[in-house]
């Protein structure tokens, strides 16, 4: 029987292994690869040397910036709805609900705000019924925030609504039975312990959030360039595989250290507190 269990073991662990090298290890060796050549296929430091140029530098910092909106912006609307539904009755259906946005696929949602927020839109609509006017809500970096935050937000609720969901109710019970105030009660006790959904929340939309290239295109009208514009443009237009893979490995360095900055905040966080 553990002869058995061993062999079992050892398909599974060899399965997953070829896995992982096949889709995770081999395309990164291959992005590193390709990023020492230049557009000519030369060997080269080239790509790297033109990625610490201004204009570079400042798509990276562009992007960082915007990514941190969405992800602030995600966080701001996203702990209290996912609290608040740990309080109502039927969590689970306005859980999904909730969710059921995110599986409709990116480019129909992308295209409906380009109906909801074009010059005769339902928003506009809305603007000259009040009285406020027509205004040019597409194509701006609101309109790119508003609707990131959109798409992103479902990713952000629900690993908070679960640390939310796991945390045990006698410790908000003693909090207050000591004395202490709902805000203090949050501050101190239920935000400290959530802090792992939080953590999760943040690198399940910071990350991706960083290399948005579609939603730059219909929704900001590229009037937004972000890293991954830039290695869209770097693949499709230019055909200059080796900055697009260039760019592509400092968007994964980046990544990398978002999720080394945000790792163990919730046990970090509890303990000093």
């Amino acid at each position: 029987m553990n002869q058995t269990n061993q062999t079992a073991k050892t398909v599974y662990l060899t399965t997953y292994w070829i896995w992982i090298a096949l889709f995770v290890i081999a395309p990164l060796v291959l992005v590193v690869y390709y990023s020492f050549f230049d557009i000519d296929g030369n060997l080269s430091l080239e790509n790297y040397q033109t990625f610490f140029t201004s204009t570079y530098l400042t798509m990276t910092l562009s992007s960082f910036w915007y990514a941190f909106l969405i992800t602030f912006f995600s966080l701001l609307v996203g702990y209290p709805t996912a609290y608040l539904l740990t309080k109502t009755k039927h969590k689970q259906l306005w859980l999904l609900l909730i969710l059921l946005p995110s599986w409709i696929n990116l480019l129909l949602k992308a295209y409906a705000f380009l109906g909801i927020f074009g010059t005769y839109g339902i928003t506009n609509q809305f603007l000259e019924a009040i009285g406020i006017g027509t205004k040019q809500i597409l194509f701006t970096d609101f309109s790119f925030v508003f609707v990131s935050v959109y798409i992103f937000i479902p990713f952000m609720i629900l690993p908070i609504y679960n640390a939310i969901e796991k945390l045990p109710p006698s410790l908000v019970y003693a909090s207050r039975d000591l004395g202490a105030s709902n805000w203090t009660t949050f501050r101190r006790v239920i935000f400290p312990l959530t802090l792992d959904g939080v953590k999760s929340g943040i690198q399940i939309v910071f990350i991706p959030a960083l290399s948005l290239f579609m939603i730059t295109r219909l929704i900001a009208g590229n009037r937004v360039i972000t890293l991954g514009t830039a290695i869209e443009q770097q693949f499709l237009v230019t055909q200059n595989w080796g900055m697009g893979s260039t760019i592509a490995v400092f968007l994964i360095l980046a990544m990398v250290l978002v999720m080394v900055i945000t790792r163990d905040w919730g046990a970090k966080g509890a303990v000093r507190r």
